[in-house]
């Protein structure tokens, strides 16, 4: 791992962050307290009202020149896309620009009854703090207002330029990013990159993400009746939907869970140390349930394909009758190594389903959503630097690791903006439990990261990028 010279006033910095954590805290925890999900069916102005929000914390760190939230509407259907914030400070005498990104808008919060205390209601227990979005990401978006915050208490006019980037709809699919990078290009472009939205090695232990998993999500009919029938007079003569759905999504995987199917890529990178004790404290695998795959177990979760049934729509047990059901269908959620083509992945995926379709049933595919993988270059000057600060954060070497999930607008970024120097920090740790109930922050955690960026920042401002 690169060495550099220290940040340049890093007890200034330290102290600073110190002294404004109070702050950010409550200031996260009145963004947690407002349910800004962007999914369908739920209330589009929870998410304006979040955007409102951060543009007033935006404006309040007095660093920026224009501040402004923006919505614009959605390429594939012409409808108004959900509240992103942009705030821009230009840079000056030669300092380069950083792009910080995070998105305001969440998750669904699911059954209220899963959570330990109210979903939306901001609770401390112990060092953590639990809450949708306390760490996926309003964490993030207050990681870069504190971040700044502490700059200016040791430069109040700053010459490194900043991009202030929050996304409203990133949860659902970013569905108008590309209206937001078209129409705002030039205001957007920076010299680096900084995607708040990742995680930690552990609670000790700084990362710095180095590759992401793509996604290929869609919607898949079977059917093999054109109307219910009587399971007791043509059962075990006539295929139902039901049987043909289990047989194939069951072609999908070997004995040994991993993924059957032929031509899906592997990425090939070594993985930390990492064993079955630490994947069984870190997801809840119950006694007596064997871990699934091939390989080492950080490979099958950073650099394989994987392949999920993440929901079915068929009668539910309490509204079961004797019927053998004509149609089944299922939610395929499926993740592609660095390395592969989204849509390339999505075809041969495709294929095989037909291939293996049992008893002649007719399929049919909708609602397919792609992100692309993607693969960190870390030869670059912003990659050094960001490590140093972590180090000097964190007081522990960091840790250049995968993830399993997907940020599949990284792949846009990149494509807008090929010269800019991409890093993937953020705020989670191994039982954060982002999009599941009890989501949570580890707060010493967030001081760290916040540091970690307010050194980051200071490097940049002092002109001593890669030294």
């Amino acid at each position: 791992m690169p060495t550099s010279a220290p940040s340049p006033n890093t007890p200034e910095l330290r102290e600073a962050v110190q002294a404004g954590l109070p702050v950010a805290i409550a200031e996260l925890c009145d963004l947690v307290r407002v349910p800004s999900v962007s999914w369908d069916g739920f209330d589009p102005a929870h998410v304006e009202r979040s955007a409102e929000a951060v543009a007033e914390l935006a404006r309040g760190t007095g660093v920026f020149d224009t501040v402004e939230v923006v919505r614009l509407p959605i390429p594939a259907t012409g409808q108004p896309g959900l509240p992103a914030v942009i705030a821009r400070r230009a840079a000056r005498n030669g300092r380069p620009t950083v792009l910080l990104y995070a998105h305001h808008d969440v998750q669904p919060p699911g059954e209220d009854a899963d959570w330990d205390s109210a979903p939306y209601e901001p609770t401390v227990r112990g060092d953590r703090l639990y809450g949708r979005g306390a760490a996926d990401d309003k964490a993030g978006v207050m990681t870069h207002i504190a971040a700044i915050r502490a700059l200016t208490t040791i430069t109040a006019d700053p010459e490194v330029g900043i991009v202030l980037f929050a996304e409203g709809e990133e949860e659902f699919g970013s569905r108008s990013l590309s209206s937001i990078l078209e129409a705002h290009h030039d205001d957007l472009a920076a010299d680096a990159i900084i995607v708040a939205d990742s995680g930690n090695w552990d609670l000790e232990t700084p990362a710095l993400t180095v590759g992401l998993r793509g996604a290929v999500a869609f919607n898949l009919r079977i059917t093999t009746l054109d109307h219910a029938s009587h399971s007791g007079q043509f059962g075990g003569a006539v295929p139902d939907a039901m049987l043909a759905a289990i047989r194939l999504c069951a072609s999908l995987w070997n004995e040994d869970g991993s993924v059957a199917v032929a031509g899906l890529a592997t990425h090939d990178a070594a993985t930390p140390a990492y064993d079955e004790a630490q994947l069984r404290a870190e997801t809840g695998l119950l006694d007596g349930v064997e871990p699934i795959g091939r390989g080492e177990l950080l490979a099958r979760t950073w650099y394989q394909p994987a392949i999920t049934i993440t929901g079915i729509d068929a009668p539910s047990v309490r509204n079961a009758s004797n019927t053998l059901v004509p149609s089944v269908r299922v939610r395929v959620s499926a993740r592609v190594a660095p390395g592969q083509d989204a849509r390339a992945y999505y075809e041969i995926l495709e294929a095989h389903l037909r291939e293996h379709a049992p008893y002649g049933a007719h399929l049919e595919f909708e609602d397919l959503d792609l992100g692309q993988p993607f693969l960190v270059d870390t030869s670059g000057w912003a990659a050094a630097d960001a490590l140093a600060a972590m180090e000097e954060a964190f007081g522990a070497e960091p840790v250049l690791m995968g993830s399993g999930g997907s940020i599949p607008f990284i792949a846009d970024l990149v494509a807008r903006y090929p010269q800019a120097q991409i890093l993937i920090t953020g705020v989670e740790d191994p039982d954060s439990r982002a999009h599941s109930p009890n989501e949570s922050l580890h707060l010493p955690t967030f001081q760290h990261a916040i540091l970690t960026e307010a050194l980051l920042l200071a490097r940049l401002d002092a002109g001593t990028m890669g030294t």
